[in-house]
């Protein structure tokens, strides 16, 4: 840990930071190394949540700071704006293209995950505006989601503690998480014609590691076929190898009309993220002349992003890394199962995906409601990084991660809740 040499001159605001506390004293990551990393200290760490969901491919891939480095020296930047265009970008939208489950899909960059939430939302409500239905406007999410912090990120928030400031943005519905006939009766409630779009994770990540149930994907696809109502699957999280497919989605059998992405399209090499769009939906804005979507970030299409995120597939392709994954979901599971008895555990959720949680006894965590964070940091004195959330733990190693290093972080997280169960009593 480092400590600031004092609080009160401490410059950096961290993200979902109490900087009370942080302010005092930081972890400061200064090298990583496939599934570990180091603190200034000297301390070795197993990444256990790939850092934030991204590290996909493990930490210090030379192949990628090369095509990064190369990219660099030949151009730096340039925008995609207008009929401006350079080749990475051109390449690597598509080779996404040709990977998504949506068929003639045309990709729309971004700077980032939540970026690409925004662009959704104002596509979708421009799409229907463009074809003489501007009243369908309200978008739809689920309880216990995430999709981003901006303003439309914000809305859709199915994690109250999230939604602070808001509502920022109006017509934004909330559905039980796992109910499509739910979803249904509330389109029928709001009305068809003023129902937009559905937002959905494949497995809810940040909101607690949510895997649906059998059917619930397929099912709620249906409703939104039935209505027109747009499908959007947010792959931001789920995608590129985590759940063991390349957007995550195709597991469930459905082809969406949008997805977004970000995290592991570079494995957080540089930032970048996207959407796939449907042909019908592209259509207004790809056929129609003179029709002009006004949205785009500044570093969308970034030659430098681009060429991390086609290195990036070259590995997933080169390693098996999506095979692998699903392979290693089991695995996890099974690790996961070793630690439901401890007594500050409830329940283990894994086994859709190479990401997973462990759910906390509920009463104590009623009466220490610091207790996810109070774990995390156990855990870490034990050679650990796992993400405490708001009930639970998260798990979802880099996807080159091994059974025996699994083994190590369960070990880890035992001695982690052991050392705060003695605390406690």
């Amino acid at each position: 840990m480092t400590a600031a040499p004092a609080s009160n001159t401490y410059p950096l605001w961290h993200p979902f930071a109490d900087m009370h506390a942080v302010k005092q004293q930081q972890l400061s990551i200064v090298r990583g190394d496939d599934v570990w990393v180091w603190d200034s200290d000297g301390n070795r760490y197993f990444d256990g949540t790939a850092s934030l969901w991204y590290s996909n491919v493990g930490h210090g891939r030379s192949e990628i700071v090369q095509a990064i480095t190369k990219q660099l020296k030949e151009l730096e930047a340039y925008h995609c704006f207008g009929d401006f265009v350079n080749e990475p970008a051109l390449r690597l939208a598509g080779q996404l293209a040709e990977r998504a489950p949506i068929r003639g899909g045309k990709v729309f960059f971004t700077s980032g995950g939540g970026d690409s939430i925004e662009s959704a939302a104002k596509i979708i409500r421009a799409y229907f505006d463009a074809v003489g239905q501007p009243e369908r406007t309200v978008l739809i999410h689920r309880q216990h989601s995430y999709h981003g912090t901006h303003g439309f990120g914000t809305a859709l928030a199915g994690m109250p503690a999230n939604r602070f400031g808001g509502p920022y943005i109006r017509d934004v519905v909330e559905v039980p998480a796992f109910d499509a006939a739910a979803l249904e009766e509330t389109i029928l409630e709001v009305g068809a014609d003023r129902t937009a779009a559905f937002f959905c994770e494949p497995v809810i990540g940040s909101g607690g590691v949510l895997a649906p149930p059998p059917n619930y994907i397929a099912e709620a696809h249906a409703v939104c076929r039935r209505h027109g109502v747009i499908f959007v699957a947010d792959g931001v999280i789920c995608a590129f190898g985590r759940l063991g497919t390349w957007f995550g989605i195709e597991r469930f059998g459905v082809e969406p009309d949008i997805i977004t992405f970000a995290k592991g399209v570079t494995s957080g090499y540089q930032p970048l993220g996207g959407l796939i769009v449907s042909p019908r939906i592209a259509a207004p804005f790809w056929d129609e002349p003179g029709r002009v979507l006004r949205h785009g970030q500044t570093y969308a299409g970034h030659p430098a992003a681009c060429a991390a995120g086609i290195a990036n597939l070259d590995i997933y392709e080169r390693e098996g890394l999506l095979e692998r994954s699903m392979k290693m979901e089991g695995v996890l599971a099974e690790a996961l199962q070793t630690v439901v008895d401890h007594p500050l555990v409830d329940h283990a959720r894994a086994g859709t995906g190479f990401l997973g949680a462990l759910e906390l006894d509920a009463e104590l965590l009623a009466g220490t409601p610091g207790l996810p964070a109070m774990i995390a940091h156990a855990v870490r004195r034990h050679g650990a990084l796992i993400r405490p959330m708001i009930s639970a733990l998260g798990f979802s190693p880099p996807l080159t991660a091994t059974e025996q290093q699994l083994d190590f972080v369960v070990e880890g997280v035992r001695a982690g809740l052991d050392e705060v169960n003695a605390a406690l009593h």
